[in-house]
């Protein structure tokens, strides 16, 4: 267990995510999760590659709810039946790889969008996340990128625009299956 002070040196942490699903291991975790989180030793507690199946067998015997769920998601993966059941359960929706490890820069109906509006690709997608009310994380190591990438909040998409980047949707990760890892 933490101990105010100890290796991190810090007072307490703003998020701790149970990275993945891992059978016969996340429960156990998770309750040390609520003991830090009780403890106030953590500011909000969550998971990470989590599917409706395992939040639902996690909360049958979880005294706290994850507050947050961090996925792959993306205009190919929009993962829309996970965010519906985390928005009704009360569970904010995290995106990694935003941008399909960049594999959607280069798309042609997300090209047309961002011209008409100005913008890159990525800050039409990372838009989209915003607009459907995902916190993104989206990773750079270029200054000009990162910087680009938190400008979104000049612009709104159309509901047409969004739900023509929504029907780009292909159930395709560019990472690791939850429900088949073996690492």
């Amino acid at each position: 267990m933490l101990k105010r002070g100890d290796k991190l040196g810090l007072e307490y942490i703003d998020l701790y995510l149970i990275h993945w699903p891992v059978k016969g291991k996340y429960k156990e975790t998770w309750k040390a999760l609520e003991t830090l989180y009780k403890e106030k030793k953590v500011k909000a507690i969550g998971v990470s590659n989590f599917q409706i199946h395992h939040l639902e067998d996690l909360m049958k015997d979880a005294e706290i709810k994850p507050m947050v769920n961090q996925v792959e998601l993306h205009p190919l993966l929009c993962q829309s039946e996970l965010r519906d059941f985390c928005r009704n359960q009360d569970i904010q929706i995290e995106a990694w790889s935003p941008l399909a490890q960049g594999e959607l820069l280069e798309n042609a109906a997300l090209k047309e969008i961002a011209q008409k509006y100005s913008k890159s690709v990525a800050q039409v997608i990372l838009r989209w996340d915003l607009q459907n009310g995902i916190v993104t994380i989206p990773k750079s190591i270029k200054e000009h990128r990162i910087i680009e990438n938190a400008d979104v909040f000049d612009f709104e998409l159309s509901s047409e625009d969004m739900d023509k980047i929504s029907s780009l949707n292909e159930n395709r990760r560019v990472g690791p299956d939850p429900d088949n890892f073996d690492f």
